[in-house]
């Protein structure tokens, strides 16, 4: 009579590949548990609809969905994977039943939402196929669902499994309570979707006998189906607005009244019902609100109600609710698509604000610094007062960054997590293993005047279009522009750079969340430099300057097939000294017509003002044993020791090179636990031991940090993006090793940590390429 059931409906849209390692056939397994035992544990598949017939080619040699009984799990269809950024349709429905104990509304334990990757080699055998992949679960990607979302969900539903299995699969959740009985289960075979639009729900009271009375339990077990109801009655409308499409409710709406519930109580026979506790009068004063309509949802609801009122109210709600999920099962059919995109668009907004637990933003002002020039003498070494108060030293930054971030993740550990969003696993099932970020946006405050004694120097505006010289000229002055031409492509191109000794899959974290923000964009994982990286950064950046070009000028010709790109946008992303090497391609002469496309600049950990005032005196012991006898040069580059004039050197010469004045945005990425690469060089600022060194090397250093400021503080027709990031590893499972003391394992970790590249991608630089950075999120 009482019985409820929670009904999670999961929509499987595409498979996308973005870099499984292995081909084969694939299938993606899903099943639903309670996260509290005192539940019945297991979901149970109660329907499955098939949206439409896909067509998965002739490796298609099972195109069938099951259902394992055993476990209760779906699986879907399999299907074969050949090559990456390759998609796959499913458009399936799979819908759960999960039994509620007796009067256990609302629940008080969430519910686990388990999908499985499963890989079989290729095969022409059907048996064998079915065989592995019963099996053969490769990866796994949890989610769970709040008990506060149980009452009404719909939500996007990104599945991303793990590092070696770097796919998408796109999904979204969809929750309601319902009465049991109200939807009827479906047998373990294939199925299509029944038409439940006229779905007829017995809403007559059974026999009660003797009038009885309801305790709290049945109250609030009311209470949560209205709940429900108004919650999914509200999502329709939201829906149906989202995608333009009008779900005509009229009549039910004319139909739910609430009055008609309140009529039923009263109907009921109440005189021997409450006897001593005062009759009819005190039942009706505690269900009317000041203006006559009854109030549900109320805490002063009695719960002394008679027992045959309640079960028709009860009656009442399933019937109401069973018929809106069946119209939004009709709804989401139809306009399956759009309401995924809208899903995600709100999921997107949603997660800055559910990941800012880890996420920590502030802005301010670009520092000044003023040295003297024409003097070399220390006696002449001064700093204007104005600039002094905006120093930002890297060391005491380093300090303060580490225990900030200690300070935050104690703060979390203390913290309850309430939401009603549905709950990442690979996030939430630990909330300390996660990254702290400290994103500081740097604005850049009204330049000062240039005068003879700067090192500013006022940058020369090159007009590209005037000094166009080298391959690709041609097809680069032929970009078409003006208003015919709006609706052609943009040709995005993103350029991933692998650091000392990589490769040139590195990246692939990085490259594969980037891939997810701008699906189009074209992808270089460069490979000049692979096995090279021990030589000079001048040969290494020509090497790359030569293949950019090369793979530039192929998608050039690619696009003048169909007139053309509408503008470019080429972005580098570099590792450690892939940094340097992108620096040093951009510095190249060849690279000079395309430096006015440049746009987003990711530099993750890069040695930017080289290793001058490293601190770290094991990494130090290395960087001298290489140079001794590696004779590997682009050490002595970095550690300023291949010419003894300092202003000779490859570091000093390429900091005064116009190689970051052009991008649009410019984000540095760095790790106060990161021992191989300084701390203030990764950051392009000053630190303690250079601002207290009053010799040549010291005037160096400042010269060098002045010369990239002053690029980035550049003037630009668009408003320029620069920020700092400061990343903070949880260190606890790192242990008492090499690797960690150095600070080895920090630095790489930026390539291994998939939480990393989702959270940092997702939430940073998703927004600078997609230009919805929002201002008021700083504080």
């Amino acid at each position: 009579m009482w019985d409820t059931v929670q009904q999670i409906a999961v929509y499987i849209h595409r498979f996308h590949n973005l870099d499984l390692f292995q081909q084969g056939f694939y299938q993606i397994k899903v099943s639903v548990r309670w996260e509290n035992s005192d539940y019945t544990s297991l979901g149970i598949p109660s329907r499955v609809v098939q949206y439409e017939a896909n067509d998965l080619g002739s490796d298609n040699i099972n195109g069938a969905w099951r259902i394992n009984d055993t476990d209760n799990s779906f699986l879907t269809q399999p299907f074969r994977i050949k090559y990456a950024r390759q998609d796959i349709c499913l458009s399936v429905m799979v819908l759960f039943n999960l039994s509620l104990s007796k009067y256990k509304v609302p629940s008080t334990s969430a519910v686990i939402l388990k999908f499985e990757l499963m890989q079989a080699p290729i095969t022409e055998n059907i048996f064998e196929l079915l065989a592995y992949l019963d099996d053969a679960s490769v990866a796994v990607h949890e989610f769970r669902i709040p008990p506060k979302a149980l009452l009404g969900l719909h939500s996007y539903c990104p599945i991303h499994f793990d590092m070696f299995h770097a796919v998408l699969v796109e999904a979204s959740v969809h929750v309601s309570l319902l009465k049991a009985g109200s939807l009827t289960q479906i047998s373990s075979g294939p199925c299509h979707l029944e038409d439940v639009a006229g779905e007829s729900v017995d809403r007559s009271n059974q026999a009660l006998g003797p009038v009885n009375l309801v305790g709290m339990n049945q109250i609030m077990l009311v209470k949560s189906l209205l709940v429900a109801r108004d919650t999914l009655l509200e999502e329709l409308q939201r829906l149906s607005e989202a995608v333009d499409q009008v779900i005509d409710l009229t009549d039910f709406m004319s139909k739910m009244n609430d009055m008609n519930m309140f009529d039923s109580i009263l109907k009921a026979d109440l005189g021997t019902a409450y006897g001593e506790v005062g009759g009819q009068g005190i039942l009706q004063n505690g269900l009317e609100k000041a203006n006559g309509t009854l109030d549900l949802q109320s805490d002063r609801l009695p719960y002394f109600l008679p027992k045959d009122a309640v079960v028709n109210i009860f009656q009442l709600l399933g019937a109401q609710l069973s018929y809106l999920w069946s119209t939004f099962l009709q709804f989401h059919r139809a306009n399956n698509t759009e309401i995924l995109e809208f899903l995600h668009d709100a999921w997107a907004k949603d997660r800055r604000a559910e990941w800012s637990i880890w996420m920590v933003y502030s802005k301010v002002e670009m520092p000044h610094h003023y040295i003297s020039s024409g003097n070399n003498d220390s006696s002449h070494h001064v700093v204007d007062k104005r600039g002094s108060s905006f120093w930002n030293l890297a060391d005491e930054t380093a300090q303060i960054v580490a225990t900030r971030a200690e300070l935050h993740r104690q703060s979390i550990a203390q913290m309850r997590i309430n939401t009603r969003s549905i709950q990442d696993m690979h996030i939430f099932g630990d909330p300390l293993r996660i990254p702290i970020i400290f994103v500081e946006r740097v604005i850049n405050s009204p330049r000062r005047t240039f005068s003879e004694n700067s090192y500013f120097r006022n940058l020369d505006l090159i007009d590209s279009l005037g000094l166009l010289t080298g391959p690709c000229t041609e097809a680069l002055k032929k970009l078409p522009g003006g208003t015919s031409h709006k609706k052609a492509r943009v040709l995005k191109i993103g350029v991933f750079v692998h650091g000392f000794q990589g490769h040139h899959l590195d990246l692939r974290l990085i490259r594969n969340q980037w891939l997810l923000i701008e699906p189009k964009t074209e992808v270089l994982m460069s490979e000049a430099n692979e096995d090279k990286t021990s030589g000079d950064f001048r040969e290494m950046g020509l090497r790359l300057a030569e293949e950019v070009i090369t793979f530039l000028q192929r998608k050039l010709d690619k696009f003048s097939r169909s007139g053309g790109p509408r503008d470019i946008k080429l972005s580098f992303v570099g590792h450690s000294i892939g940094n340097v090497i992108i620096r040093s391609a951009l510095a190249e002469s060849i690279m000079e017509p395309f430096r006015r496309y440049l746009y987003t600049y990711v530099s993750v950990s890069g040695p930017q003002l080289g290793y001058l005032y490293s601190s770290n005196s094991l990494f130090n012991s290395g960087m001298w044993f290489m140079k001794k006898f590696k004779g590997t040069h682009c050490i002595h580059q970095l550690t300023f020791t291949d010419d003894s004039n300092l202003q000779n050197t490859f570091f000093y010469k390429l900091c005064k090179q116009k190689t970051l004045e052009n991008f649009r945005h410019i984000i540095l990425i760095s790790s106060p636990q990161d021992g191989y690469v300084p701390y203030h060089s990764a950051r392009i600022e000053l630190c303690r031991a250079a601002s207290l060194d009053y010799s040549k090397k010291g005037r160096i250093f400042l010269e060098m940090l002045n010369n990239c400021m002053d690029q980035i503080r550049a003037p630009t027709s668009q408003q320029r993006v620069f920020m700092r990031c400061d990343v903070n590893f949880d260190t606890s499972s790192y242990g008492r090793n090499l690797n960690a003391f150095i600070g080895r394992t920090a630095h790489i970790e930026f390539l291994e940590s998939d939480i990393f590249a989702r959270l940092s991608h997702s939430l940073i630089l998703g927004n600078v390429v997609q230009k919805c950075w929002d201002l008021n999120v700083y504080v």
